[in-house]
């Protein structure tokens, strides 16, 4: 069984243009999010899916040099991406990353994950769908017939921007899990999509980066309660809908 994380990522962001060739603590925002990745046990291969406009090309000039997998397709149907990139690399099962999450948890990963080997009866296991884990730990995992279906019956253009949305709206043709966090801590957003986000995402790598280790969610938690302040760099930004 291929467990594939798949990583979106360009560089046509509105809000933050280039936002994931960035720099934190003397690296691209992507090189971090792909480090915090590979810390995940059970993930077999990542892939980063961009598009084939010739915008993203410094994009995929830094991924062809650090010999890093990728795969090009639509830029604005997301979903084809997906599964494009899916089919490329023979994925089983998909976990969705985006590559504006800087924070991106490992062990949420391998934590979902565990949930869909544990039972493997679902076609998809989040911690989205009822939030608990700050915003910028998004971790959407599901099979390959779960986006081949979404691939073949999703219509409208929010369903394909966005990937996952025909399987979490049509819960009568999907087995779908919500994986909770034990404290509530879904008010903190450490996404990465305005320069508010990266003014405070800044400030958390230059407290708690360290080159040979990965802070956890905890040293982050443990950051903002001795520095309450940080909290008012983003809190009025509001996340696009879809």
């Amino acid at each position: 069984m291929n467990k594939v994380v798949i990583v979106q990522a360009r560089l046509g962001s509105t809000r933050l243009p280039s936002k994931v060739l960035k720099e934190l603590s003397g690296k691209p925002v992507l090189y971090h999010v792909l480090k915090r990745i590979k810390k995940a046990k059970l993930v077999d291969n990542i892939v980063i899916a961009t598009t084939d406009l010739d915008s993203d090309e410094p994009l995929v000039e830094y991924l062809r040099e650090n010999k890093i997998n990728y795969y090009r397709g639509s830029s604005e149907d997301v979903l084809s991406r997906y599964y494009e990139t899916a089919l490329q690399y023979k994925a089983d099962i998909i976990i969705r990353i985006t590559s504006d999450c800087p924070l991106i948890d490992p062990n949420v990963i391998d934590e979902i994950i565990k949930i869909y080997l544990e039972d493997n009866k679902y076609d998809y296991v989040s911690n989205t769908l009822m939030r608990s884990f700050p915003r910028g730990l998004d971790v959407e995992l599901f099979t390959f017939g779960a986006l081949k279906k979404c691939f073949l019956k999703a219509e409208q253009k929010w369903e394909r921007e966005h990937v996952t949305p025909y399987i979490y709206t049509n819960r009568d043709l999907f087995s779908v899990y919500n994986f909770a966090n034990k404290t509530d801590l879904s008010f903190f957003r450490w996404t990465l999509d305005t320069p508010e986000d990266y003014q405070l995402i800044k400030e958390i790598y230059d407290s708690l980066y360290n080159e040979n280790k990965i802070f956890t969610t905890q040293e982050v938690v443990s950051l903002f309660s001795n520095r309450p302040e940080l909290i008012d760099i983003n809190k009025h930004i509001e996340q696009k809908k879809l």
